[in-house]
């Protein structure tokens, strides 16, 4: 896939999440684990960034909040990877602590939505309909999520489908996990 210098890094790297589904390399991807989380981001950032799909090793922050001492990241991933997923509650307490963790230097909400839905997908034949998510609500949410999952939980269930499959479903959804993060297309 190429992408044109002009483009910004978010505009590149939509193109390449929208990629990663439409080529069917999303089905390759290991589910759950810290090696698949790494695969979606070196997919959504490879030729981007240097560091696409590598743990970070320096220490990073975002609104006052410290992510997980790099230091600790070696033995923290390995843990989460081994949190249990069989139920909604489990796989959102998994995504709040990988979140928590925020392996990459950037681009971790981006690649870990993407890391939640297709475990929500392998294990309740679901995913969260993305756009129907207001982002203050949702960001709110995640930044209250270390210490109670509850509201996140209470946001994302309603929004859960069974449209697994759906082209606009995963399409709209990228696109609003973007806008999550500040980039909407003109």
């Amino acid at each position: 896939m190429e992408c044109s210098k002009a483009q910004s890094i978010d505009e590149q790297s939509l193109q390449k999440a929208q990629f990663l589904f439409e080529s069917g390399d999303i089905d390759k991807i290991e589910v759950g684990t810290i090696k698949g989380l790494c695969q979606i981001h070196r997919s959504l950032f490879e030729g981007l960034y240097d560091f696409a799909g590598k743990i970070r090793n320096l220490n990073i922050a975002k609104g006052g909040f410290r992510f997980a001492n790099s230091l600790y990241l070696e033995v923290i991933l390995p843990v989460i990877e081994k949190m249990p997923e069989s139920t909604f509650e489990e796989i959102i307490a998994k995504y709040v602590e990988m979140n928590i963790a925020h392996p990459f230097m950037e681009g971790n909400g981006r690649a870990t939505r993407i890391w939640l839905d297709l475990i929500l997908k392998k294990n309740l034949g679901k995913v969260v309909d993305w756009q129907t998510i207001d982002k203050d609500l949702y960001l709110q949410a995640m930044e209250r999520s270390p210490i109670n999952d509850l509201e996140l939980r209470v946001l994302l269930q309603p929004a859960l489908t069974d449209k697994v499959d759906d082209r606009t479903v995963i399409f709209k959804g990228i696109e609003q996990s973007y806008y999550y993060e500040g980039y909407s297309r003109k």
